[in-house]
This record gives C-alpha cells, sequence and structure tokens, in this order.
C-alpha cells in the first residue's frame, strides 16, 4: 500500500544568490514571453491563411505550437514567480500535476514532430500521392494518435510514480517536479521504477529521435544532385525542424536513459526542453521559413488597413 507523509516537495532551485536569482527571472520571462507570443503568433497567422491551414505541415505547426504553449506554461510560470518570491514549495497535489501534465504534454510533442517528419518525407519522396495520402481525415486521425499516445505515456509515468511510498526527505534538487528527481525521495528500492522510467521515457525519446533522422537521411538523399529552388526550400524546411527536433531530444536522451543521478547538467538539460525549446520554436519556423515571413507580412498589412480604416471612420 501507498503509505505518504510527505504533503509537500521543497525545491533547491537553480541558485541561492540573489542577483542571479534576479537574473534568471528576467531571462526566463523572456523566455516565457517568447513562448506565449510567438506561437500565438504561429496560430494566428496560419488561421489568417486559407492556404497555409490547408497545409497538413502548417496543420501540424499550429498544433505543435498549442502543444509548446501549453509545455512551456507548466513549470515555467511558478518557477518565474518563485525567483521573485523566494518561494520553493510544491503541493504533493501539485507536483504530480506537473508529472502527468509535462510527459502528457511532452509525449504528445514527440509524436507531433514525428508525425511531421513523416509528412516531409511523403511531401518530398512521394510527391504524386502527397495530396491523397496525407488528406485532412488522415491527419486529424493521425494528429489523435500523437494526443493518445501522450495520454498513455504520461498515464504510465503516473502509475510508476503513485505507487511509491513518500516518507521524507521531501527536498528536489531542481526547479520543477520530474519523475527521475521524485522517485529519489521515495522511501523503499526504486531500481525496478528506475528500469521502467528508461523503458518508458528513454526508449520512446530514443525511438521517435531515431526514427526522425532516418527519415530526414531519406529525405537528404532523395534531394541529393536536386538543389535547385524547390531543394533548397525543401532542405529549408526540413533543417529547421531537425533543429528543434535537435534541442528538444538530445537533452530528453541526457535525462531519461542516463543512470539518476543529479547534477548540474541534469539543470542544464532540463531548461533546453522545459523552457528554451518551446520558445525555440516559434523562432525557428518563422525566421527561417519564407512562406511564413510571407504570411506574417499579409497579416501585418491587414492589421494596419483595418486600424486606418476605424480611425477613418471616426473621423
Amino acid at each position: 500500500m501507498n503509505i505518504s507523509s510527505v504533503t509537500e516537495f521543497i525545491f533547491l532551485g537553480l541558485s541561492h544568490s540573489r542577483p542571479v536569482q534576479l537574473l534568471l527571472f528576467v531571462l526566463f520571462l523572456a523566455c516565457y514571453t517568447v513562448i506565449l507570443l510567438g506561437n500565438l503568433l504561429i496560430v494566428v497567422t496560419v488561421h489568417a491563411e486559407a492556404c497555409l491551414l490547408q497545409s497538413p505541415m502548417y496543420f501540424f505547426l499550429v498544433n505543435l505550437s498549442i502543444i509548446d504553449t501549453a509545455l512551456g506554461s507548466v513549470a515555467v510560470p511558478k518557477m518565474v514567480a518563485d525567483l521573485v518570491t523566494c518561494g520553493r514549495t510544491i503541493s504533493f497535489g501539485g507536483c504530480m500535476a506537473q508529472i502527468f501534465f509535462l510527459h502528457f504534454l511532452g509525449g504528445s510533442e514527440f509524436f507531433v514532430l514525428t508525425l511531421m517528419a513523416y509528412d516531409r518525407y511523403v511531401a518530398i519522396c512521394h510527391p504524386l500521392t502527397y495530396t491523397i495520402t496525407m488528406n485532412r481525415q488522415r491527419c486529424i486521425r493521425l494528429l489523435t494518435f500523437c494526443w493518445v499516445g501522450g495520454f498513455i505515456h504520461s498515464a504510465t509515468q503516473m502509475i510508476l510514480v503513485l505507487q511509491l511510498p513518500f516518507c521524507g526527505p521531501n527536498e528536489l534538487d531542481s526547479f520543477y517536479c520530474d519523475v527521475p528527481q521524485v522517485i529519489k525521495l521515495a522511501c523503499k528500492d526504486i531500481y525496478i521504477t528506475e528500469m521502467l522510467m528508461v523503458a518508458n521515457s528513454g526508449l520512446l525519446s530514443l525511438v521517435c529521435f531515431l526514427v526522425l533522422l532516418v527519415s530526414y537521411g531519406v529525405i537528404l538523399v532523395t534531394l541529393q544532385g536536386h538543389f535547385r529552388e524547390s531543394g533548397r526550400k525543401a532542405l529549408s524546411t526540413c533543417s529547421s525542424h531537425l533543429t528543434v527536433v535537435s534541442f528538444i531530444f538530445v537533452p530528453c536522451l541526457f535525462v531519461y536513459l542516463l543512470p539518476i543521478s543529479i547534477s548540474s547538467m541534469d539543470k542544464i538539460a532540463s531548461i533546453f526542453y522545459t523552457v528554451l525549446t518551446p520558445a525555440l520554436n516559434p523562432l525557428v519556423y518563422t525566421l527561417r521559413n519564407r512562406e511564413m515571413k510571407e504570411a506574417m507580412g499579409r497579416l501585418k498589412n491587414k492589421c494596419i488597413f483595418s486600424h486606418s480604416s476605424v480611425k477613418g471612420e471616426k473621423v
């Protein structure tokens, strides 16, 4: 039976120096602002352009932006607030909620990124059948599988954690709750739980990453010798996608595949996939995507025209 006396956990955080905490507050607040505004801009821009919304690639990109917005909101707001107020505690229920949503959204993102790689593979390697293969109904079904897969992954992680008793201590050498840190505090042998966590999160990250690498390897071979305008455009799209993929998968592989040991490197890796990656997505997909930049330019012109029209009517 799971008999736990711990009602809250205490974060040791990233630093005990007040100046460093204030510096981190500014940096993480800036990142969170980019996460919210950048991903919202992608969603609004794609929905404002009917031709983009009908494209499977941008349809998946909108969902990726929604996931990144939610994923960035799991741990970052509390971390930013704690840096200001010097608060370091989180309730047991709040900690479990962080773990659930972190893995639900993170797992869904892994599957969506893999799906986007499959979409690029079909578009580049089988262009004649692309519109039939990636029709809207199939895209919705595939996207549903991504969300369901993320939920199953997260539910499995929660089962691993909730069956453990926590009797103390309750200090987490981190700035948010995650399975590797939390199960380390369980007052029973956790070897089997560690192995199950590696089999769940670690292998999920590894398999998705390998599938992505194989997909892009096939795409690069297909594009070899065809680096004209269309080839350069496809290569630019794939390189942007691969940049995002590398920044999220490599830190996850480091955290979940290696034996559990809390260190400064673990914290740096955690910052990458909880803070930097959700902020990186809108920057990569807007600054390196010509279609998105052109669509945002048209959206800006529409907003300026509408504002001018309203001012003219008032005058």
